[in-house]
């Protein structure tokens, strides 16, 4: 059976490919000073998320993403409970509560990961916020990761209810990213300049 090159799905896979590459070199070209001018905007950012009283499930900021140890602090210290999560292969993520610094330990692909009571995928319905870690964010929702798949195994048991917010620079929201049928689409953007309405 021959694979054709104009199925939607395997263009939007192939488009995925080739716009994560272009996008992670752009992020890795960014200056050491542009990023820690961005992480300390996106702890000050904090504020306008209203987090009081509110669990939140958030993540450690890894490689040249946007973001620092301060930012998961002050997400901390906002909330009434941060869950980070934890890689589990190619299953869903699961999380454990976040309790400062000392709880993180390095796993693979540069991660720090918390050590604490692993609570299980369906952690992620206990959140009224939830953080995501994305490339870039299109107008319309679309957002682009790594292409792990793991948070789109895992936002299917978020709450309907829940805040969707990515978090990327302010150059990375786009006007369009490829998509596919299974892309869950986020609300919100956090950027270094403030908190964005998409979709």
């Amino acid at each position: 059976m021959s694979v054709q090159g104009n199925d939607p799905l395997i263009s939007a896979s192939a488009a995925k490919r080739v716009r994560r590459r272009e996008l992670s070199a752009r992020r890795r070209a960014v200056s050491p000073a542009q990023r820690a001018t961005d992480a300390h905007a996106l702890v000050a950012a904090v504020d306008i998320l209203d987090l009081a009283d509110r669990v939140i499930c958030g993540y450690v900021p890894c490689g040249a993403e946007p973001g620092s140890l301060d930012f998961v602090n002050a997400l901390a210290s906002a909330s009434s409970q941060l869950l980070l999560p934890v890689v589990t292969g190619a299953s869903p993520l699961d999380w454990c509560a976040y309790t400062g610094p000392d709880s993180l330990e390095p796993e693979k692909f540069g991660l720090l990961e918390p050590s604490g009571e692993r609570l299980g995928p369906e952690a992620i319905s206990r959140a009224d916020v939830i953080l995501v870690p994305a490339l870039a964010v299109d107008r319309r929702g679309v957002r682009l990761g790594r292409g792990g798949g793991h948070y789109d195994r895992s936002l299917p048991y978020a709450r309907p209810d829940v805040r969707l917010i990515a978090v990327v620079r302010d150059e990375e929201i786009v006007e369009a990213l490829p998509a596919e049928d299974h892309d869950i689409r986020v609300s919100w953007v956090l950027t270094p300049s403030g908190l964005h309405h998409v979709e």
